[in-house]
């Protein structure tokens, strides 16, 4: 039987893909299958069908191709939010948000590999450590839902919420990360999406109740 073509009308309707997009998908690959130390700009270039010159004009250098690649990232993640946000509580919502992290980082096998593994180290050619646009953008809708929260009296007045996003987030990448270590490695990371979802359900409800006491200072 002869494969099924599209449409030559819907083809001809289709947009071309720009440079700036081939490259941002080619890199992403490469990264993703080689790691970032590894990718030369010459080599993405070349998987574009482009020249490195194009690179370094829509991106100035390679860590700037790679900050790309996460604002896009976090994009589909944000769009997956907003697509799925409720108008319930904000515990459910910031639960939401989560879910909605892990559910676009499963679906995307490269951005997984990216997100977990390279986005918080330092690299040769700049020893900042990367922290993308995007991740502070859906930092700043998690800080929002928390503010709420605490407001409504469902997180303890005495936590600091910098504290709550850092473990939440923490927490949530950790999930995804252990699993992509897991397939390179002998860790164990025996859990499934709902068994994540259970995991980050309980983290969210637990940072109300009772007030205890501050732990005491560790003499050194």
């Amino acid at each position: 039987m002869p494969d099924i073509l599209p449409d030559a009308a819907v083809v001809k309707t289709m947009p071309p893909v720009s440079s700036h997009d081939r490259i941002l998908m080619s890199a992403k690959r490469l990264f993703a299958r080689n790691g970032y130390e590894n990718t030369s700009t010459v080599a993405i270039a070349r998987e574009a069908g482009t020249s490195e010159s194009q690179l370094m004009k829509h991106f100035g250098s390679k860590q700037g191709l790679l900050a790309a690649i996460f604002d896009r990232g976090w994009a589909s993640i944000i769009e997956r939010v907003q697509a799925t946000q409720g108008t319930g509580p904000p515990a459910d919502r910031l639960f939401g948000m989560l879910e909605a992290m892990v559910v676009e980082l499963e679906n995307d096998s490269d951005l997984k590999e990216l997100l977990t593994l390279e986005s918080r180290r330092v690299r040769k050619d700049n020893r900042d450590v990367l922290v993308s646009q995007g991740f502070r953008q859906f930092a700043s809708l998690v800080d929002g839902l928390l503010g709420e929260m605490q407001r409504q009296g469902q997180i303890r007045p005495d936590l600091k919420l910098d504290a709550v996003r850092a473990a939440l987030l923490g927490l949530t990448e950790g999930l995804v990360r252990d699993r992509v270590v897991a397939r390179r490695s002998e860790l164990s990371a025996d859990y499934t999406f709902d068994d994540m979802k259970k995991v980050l359900k309980l983290l969210v409800r637990g940072f109300g109740g009772e007030a205890i006491q501050p732990l005491k200072a560790v003499s050194r």
